[in-house]
């Protein structure tokens, strides 16, 4: 593992503010989610699951037919799609769209693809301040940190945490009810929607025989990011789209479900171009940035292209013990947790952060609650064995004998009766030195059972 990554870990596990935060918060999530996809509540629920997997398999399998109507629809309502290769193309179109439109504000509502892109940053080299409006990573935004979760991105963050942090910022009294403490960031935000001469927003999903672009949200100020200002950027990964209207109903009956434990979210918002003659409301130009940035490479992949399916629910999050124990800012990129160990080394190689596919039990609770049913543990075996048959991870002398060794008696099962008492004996007495010294940093060794599966199974008998 890389040294920085080992510090951020070890820290994460000895601050018990910290440990509190991510175990309380995660199992709110995690219980909301069990209790709305209950075969009592939500009878459907397993089939649904197996519908949205066939669903996004069917349409990566024919990505460029979708996404090329996709494009005719979008472009028929009045708005313009964008290819973008990589975050660079993405950010210089941005940029160079609020130069010619002379504005130097941009509001943005909770958009993962743009932070995988660094967006934000690149624009405020260039003199263009773009504000979240999200609520959690306003607050990052102004403590100047990245998201810790894909949904709940300021998790870590305690009341008194932000109520410093505004009164630092902000020039906010000290207030710490919840309540306050959201009328003092909306009071701030009102100013930046009326200001702003472009809102961007990420996407839930891309639908192609309509060109609509579906939002989800609890707070409504993506619903204002895309309204309020005159100009409407939707930045989205190209996995993002779905075949038709009617498939909504599947991952919409999902998502709330996954990621909150709400049946639904609280805004859904269904947006089809610019604003047309006899509107209200809506903004003038539609703009939409479809992104690849490596996901193309991703999807030439058969066996590993299911990473692709995901839609951001951050139920593996919720449920997985690494990531409850170690949190999201020890993973290297934007995507944390399960999703992010599979499709960090995909989208940046697995020469980068090696350790990654390796940070994980296998236990497979991520995939148990995964609503579009990704295999996640198999495309961690897959990507460790990968990354060993390319000798990028390899192990010492002592750890290859030692499995040899296993292997060996794992195939004779008579000398392996034998030998087992023989070890569990000489467990308790391992020294916590030489190679052991690194597994047991991180583990306990549980004691050993007196009596092996096969003596009880024979004493059953008997």
């Amino acid at each position: 593992m890389a040294e920085p990554y080992q510090h951020k870990i070890a820290n994460a596990l000895g601050d018990p503010k910290l440990q509190l935060a991510i175990y309380s918060a995660t199992g709110r999530l995690a219980d909301g989610r069990r209790r709305t996809v209950s075969t009592e509540a939500f009878p459907d629920y397993q089939e649904l699951r197996q519908h949205a997997h066939e669903i996004k398999k069917h349409t990566l399998n024919h990505l460029d037919f979708y996404l090329q109507e996709l494009e005719r629809n979008v472009e028929a309502r009045g708005g313009r799609v964008i290819w973008a290769r990589d975050g660079q193309e993405a950010r210089a179109f941005i940029r160079n769209l609020a130069r010619e439109r002379a504005t130097n504000l941009i509001v943005k509502s909770k958009s993962m693809t743009t932070e995988e892109i660094h967006l934000n940053e690149h624009l405020a080299q260039d003199g263009i301040e773009a504000v979240e409006t999200d609520l959690g990573e306003y607050i990052l935004q102004l403590a100047g940190e990245k998201p810790f979760h894909i949904i709940a991105p300021a998790l870590h963050k305690t009341r008194e945490d932000i109520a410093h942090l505004f009164e630092r910022r902000l020039h906010a009294a000290h207030e710490t009810t919840p309540e306050r403490l959201t009328a003092i960031a909306r009071a701030a935000l009102r100013e930046k929607f009326l200001e702003a001469g472009i809102g961007i927003t990420g996407a839930n999903f891309l639908v192609a025989d309509s060109g609509m672009v579906v939002l989800v949200e609890n707070e409504g100020n993506a619903r204002l990011s895309c309204s309020a200002p005159r100009i409407h950027v939707a930045v989205s990964g190209i996995e993002k789209v779905i075949p038709r209207a009617q498939d909504l109903g599947v991952f919409l009956n999902l998502l709330g479900r996954s990621a909150t434990g709400q049946p639904l979210s609280v805004y859904t918002s269904f947006l089809s171009g610019p604003r047309r003659e006899g509107e209200l409301d809506g903004p003038e130009e539609f703009y939409l940035v479809l992104l690849d940035n490596g996901r193309t490479k991703v999807l030439a992949d058969a066996e590993k292209r299911q990473s692709l399916y995901c839609i951001r629910c951050g139920a593996c999050l919720n449920n997985c013990p690494v990531y409850r124990k170690i949190g999201g800012y020890s993973y290297p990129w934007v995507y944390s947790g399960p999703i992010g160990k599979i499709l960090t080394p995909q989208f940046m190689g697995v020469h980068q952060d090696p350790w990654l596919p390796f940070a994980s039990s296998l236990c497979g609770a991520c995939a148990e609650v995964c609503p579009v049913k990704i295999e996640i543990p198999k495309i961690l075996l897959a990507l460790r064995a990968e990354i060993t048959e390319a000798g990028i991870q390899k192990g010492g002398m002592v750890e290859k004998l030692a499995f040899r060794m296993w292997a060996w008696l794992m195939r004779h099962p008579r000398i392996y009766e034998r030998v087992a008492p023989v070890a569990a004996a000489a467990a308790s007495r391992l020294p916590r030195a030489g190679p052991l010294k690194a597994w047991l940093s991180q583990r306990d060794l549980p004691p050993l059972a007196r009596r092996s599966f096969r003596q009880l199974w024979r004493e059953r008998r008997k």
